[in-house]
């Protein structure tokens, strides 16, 4: 618990200021999305709960600032000696950290859970979709054509992560408005080589992403050396998040 507080405070005072939004841009010219595959990983043992993800998450992707919209969030799970079932709270998606409303002493176990979408490869997201506007590409990442999408909500009813939310009609960005929005892994940057704005920002390398079709890809190493899960597996969806360190009541 005392280096989870010196690393929280440690990040809290670099903060996130120094992050600049990249322009949107569609893939280049070259992209070649038959040659890629991607994977994201959760390391739970390493998020130390600084909320920095979620606020580099915010501002790449112009998701709104106000409570409720998120395309990563960060989740606190804690099991009390006296208690069967566990606390969760993710105050303000963890955005700013959490704070400490529990005595150290009544603590059995706790730890930190980030979440975001999980690139299903069987998505019940593509398939509720009335007019085509969610779609999964071909290197296996689910996104939403906002010119299509007519605000339904099928697909936001049908996730059972919980990852989708319908993007406000005085959000930032106007052609967005009213449109189900949520994480794409970065597209706009993967595609061309960069990472994740989440993945770039965590100090403590608690979220990583590869390519699977990459044979030197570390992403490999790291899902053969250690035990990994998934979230909801009962669903048969097949996500693309792998999680390190999940107790099996996490949901």
């Amino acid at each position: 618990m005392r280096r989870r507080k010196f690393l929280f405070a440690l990040t809290a005072l670099f903060g996130v200021l120094g992050i600049k939004r990249r322009a949107f841009a569609e893939p280049t010219d070259d992209y070649d999305w038959n040659a890629h595959y991607y994977a994201f990983v959760v390391d739970t043992r390493r998020c130390i709960g600084c909320g920095r993800c979620v606020r580099a998450c915010k501002i790449e992707n112009e998701v709104p600032m106000l409570p409720f919209f998120f395309r990563t969030w960060v989740e606190r799970w804690v099991w009390l000696k006296e208690e069967k079932e566990p606390k969760v709270d993710s105050p303000n998606g963890g955005m700013e950290g959490f704070p400490i409303i529990y005595d150290e002493r009544a603590i059995a176990k706790s730890y930190f859970v980030p979440k975001l979408c999980n690139q299903c490869d069987r998505p019940p997201c593509v398939q509720v979709c009335p007019v085509g506007a969610t779609y999964k590409t071909k290197d296996g990442v689910i996104l939403v054509d906002e010119k299509y999408c007519i605000g339904c909500r099928y697909c936001i009813q049908a996730c059972p992560y919980g990852a989708r939310y319908l993007y406000p009609f005085d959000g930032p960005r106007e052609s967005r408005r009213g449109t189900a929005d949520k994480c794409t892994w970065c597209y706009h940057r993967i595609t061309k080589g960069y990472k994740p704005a989440c993945v770039e920002v965590c100090p403590t390398q608690a979220r990583r992403f590869g390519d699977l079709k990459d044979p030197n890809d570390e992403i490999h190493k790291i899902l053969e050396e250690n035990r990994i899960q998934v979230l909801k597996p009962e669903m048969g969806t097949k996500p693309k998040v792998f999680y390190i360190g999940l107790d099996s009541e996490v949901r």
